[in-house]
């Protein structure tokens, strides 16, 4: 019997993973399986037998730079291998990009499996333990996404989401708790639910429970939130779509059950530009919604996604969403000019399209209303004695870059921790918020670490 094979002999993979967190998980279930096969990875592309690229095609702009990104892996490597979302448009990218290897749509895993085995066939007698049993991730240890589903049953106007990855399909409870079981188990302090539409969790399913734990769970989005804060670790809640029983899972952050965070992306508060996009189109209800949301849970943070420009949109329209964002002050918010979406129906509306220098000039109005609401909200909490979750460490300037319960990863602020000794990366600290800016809080140590 041949003794098995060293890592260092084995075949080397290099990634490039675009887009979202979502896309970021497949990269990571893609690795995970091909680690257990024996590959091994390569930071750079000098270094890999083949690349993969794991694309995005949200906007034709997104679109543009995974086909750049293909362009400069076939450059600087030559073997190239294409999923994700973009992989759905096989004649786009081989017409651009004749020399890859193989391609293939989201989530098809097996099928960029057997690519690499085509490109770069496995080691025999692999090692066994390669592989942690939570996985391997590209994120750092203390945080990790966790995806529940596949597709959304939504149909927005401006999305051509449901086109590339289907309708729903949600993963079954006791998969989903079994693997944050794994994740904390791994040290991950932080969790971070993902999906194309959270709070339809196991509308496809019926709400079918499986078992888990000895007993039967039901796939519902409450009940998964109950569940997971049992974990011990923080629970943040992404991409929820405002149905009713959202409501029954704010009780649940104010008793700190999970994280008070919830990032739904409202789009807009306009009925008429809503009824275009096909959203919900009662601002009036909502907004009252998060006013009875904050009476439960005045910790609430809401995180959103605004569209500025959409055809037809107005200055009645577009003072409508100034208005409504100050009226229920939206924590957390990113915006964009609407770009047109090559398949999407918003291009078949008849509707008068918003003259580029028109659409500019609301986004940067847009994103000075989001910035003086974020600075008001921050520095509401001012004063206050927190706990945060510890980023990144600069040790020669005694300084910590943390997080709040409050901010997600990436995409919000932070909380910057001066005169902050012998503290490392996942840590939970308490800190003593002494100043704010638009973005972020600035804080001391307040306690021992966690």
């Amino acid at each position: 019997m041949s003794a098995p094979t060293s890592t260092q002999n084995a075949p080397k993979i290099g990634l490039v993973s675009l887009g979202c967190p979502k896309a970021l998980v497949d990269s990571e279930r893609i690795l995970t399986t091909l680690r257990a096969q024996g590959y091994s990875f390569s930071p750079s592309y000098e270094g890999a037998d083949v690349v993969i690229v794991n694309t995005c095609g949200f906007l034709d702009s997104a679109k543009a730079e995974s086909l750049d990104a293909i362009g400069e892996a076939i450059s600087e490597n030559g073997r190239v291998i294409v999923t994700g979302c973009l992989g759905g448009e096989e004649e786009l990218i081989r017409k651009t990009h004749p020399g890859v290897l193989a391609v293939s749509g989201a989530h098809q895993y097996e099928a960029v499996v057997d690519a690499v085995h085509s490109a770069v066939p496995p080691v025999p007698n692999a090692f066994v333990d390669l592989v942690p049993e939570q996985g391997l991730r590209l994120t750092p240890r203390h945080y990790a996404y966790l995806k529940i589903s596949e597709g959304c049953n939504n149909r927005c106007t401006f999305c051509i989401i449901p086109s590339i990855r289907g309708d729903l399909v949600s993963r079954p409870i006791a998969s989903v708790l079994y693997e944050a079981e794994r994740l904390v188990k791994a040290g991950v302090k932080e969790i971070m639910v993902i999906s194309q539409d959270t709070s339809a969790y196991g509308v496809d399913l019926k709400y079918a429970t499986s078992p888990y734990r000895g007993r039967q769970v039901e796939a519902r989005f409450q009940t998964l939130a109950e569940e997971m804060g049992k974990l011990g670790a923080w629970v943040r809640m992404h991409y929820v779509y405002p149905y009713p029983h959202v409501d029954n899972v704010i009780p649940l952050m104010a008793d700190g059950v999970i994280l008070p965070y919830l990032d739904i992306p409202f789009q807009h508060a306009s009925p008429q530009v809503l009824k275009s996009m096909r959203r919900p189109a009662n601002q009036e209800k909502t907004a009252d919604r998060i006013r009875k949301w904050r009476e439960v849970c005045p910790d609430l943070a809401i995180r959103s996604t605004f569209i500025v420009g959409f055809p037809g949109e107005t200055e009645e329209d577009f003072q409508m969403l100034l208005d409504w964002v100050h009226e229920t002050k939206i924590d957390r918010a990113g915006a964009f000019p609407y770009e047109p979406v090559t398949g999407a129906r918003a291009n078949d509306l008849g509707l008068d399209e918003i003259p580029e220098e028109l659409k500019q000039e609301r986004y940067g109005r847009l994103m000075e209303a989001l910035q003086e609401v974020s600075a008001e909200r921050l520095a509401s909490r001012v004063g206050r004695t927190i706990d945060v979750l510890v980023d990144d460490v600069e040790p020669e300037e005694q300084r910590v870059i943390a997080r709040s319960q409050w901010d997600a990863p990436e995409i919000d602020g932070n909380v910057i921790v001066e005169n902050a000794t012998g503290i490392k990366p996942g840590d939970m600290i308490s800190v003593n918020v002494v100043d704010s800016d638009e973005y972020d809080l600035y804080a001391v140590p307040a306690g021992s670490v966690q």
